[in-house]
């Protein structure tokens, strides 16, 4: 899962940012409301985490722009003002939940899984594959490189969940076959060869770090460099 963070106190930023690393998240940072705004605008979040007071725009206002462009980004108001008015300014601009400074990781971790919930489904951490920037959701069936949507066919996303869940495992043609296509036989043609390389133009193509590696004689295999 991606999440954007806001904020523009670094000490937070780090507790946030390793907390949420160490949880399988990918965290992306915005040290200001308007490159926040950016990032927001440009690309796919699965949920925010606002401060209030930022330079730039501030995160109520920033809040009420992201919510009008983008209704189905859940957002948590992350800030140390804590009074009633400020609570119901932040839910009144869309905010959905509220969380005020000094707060306990494992709160703010809890909040983010309810709204994830929420807004996508039950999320498990266990439901998602990470190799490098790719990233591979076995529930929503979905995947991602640099946190931009990649889209599969039927049959190239199950080759491609069968090799990450095998990743740094060499395998054979008669593996994949056997796994991918339930074909217990060599066909005695390069079907996989074929997929294997449509996969290779749709996760690899542009990207630095080739992630889809042959094994000479031997098959493919899934792995970081």
């Amino acid at each position: 899962m991606n999440l954007l963070l806001v904020e523009d106190e670094p000490s937070v930023v780090s507790v946030i940012s390793r907390g949420l690393s160490d949880e399988g998240f990918t965290v992306s940072i915005a040290p200001d409301g308007l490159i926040g705004k950016q990032m927001a605008m440009e690309n796919q979040f699965d949920l925010i985490i606002l401060d209030i007071m930022l330079p730039g725009i501030n995160g109520l206002e920033l809040c009420k722009i992201i919510k009008e462009q983008k209704p189905n980004t859940p957002i948590i108001m992350l800030t140390a003002l804590g009074t009633t008015e400020n609570v119901v300014n932040g839910l009144d601009n869309g905010a959905d939940d509220y969380l005020i400074k000094p707060f306990k990781f494992a709160e703010l971790f809890a909040r983010i899984r309810m709204l994830l919930r929420r807004y996508h489904g039950v999320v498990s951490q266990d439901q998602i594959i990470t190799i490098a920037d790719l990233q591979i959701n076995l529930s929503a069936k979905t995947v991602k490189r640099n946190q931009q949507e990649i889209i599969l066919t039927a049959t190239e996303y199950r080759l491609l969940e069968y090799m990450a869940k095998n990743k740094s495992k060499i395998l054979s043609r008669i593996d994949i076959l056997e796994n991918v296509w339930d074909i217990d036989f060599n066909l005695g043609t390069n079907v996989v060869d074929v997929y294997v390389n449509y996969l290779r133009k749709k996760i690899d193509k542009n990207a630095d770090q080739k992630l889809i590696h042959t094994a000479v004689g031997l098959g493919y295999i899934l792995k970081e460099k």
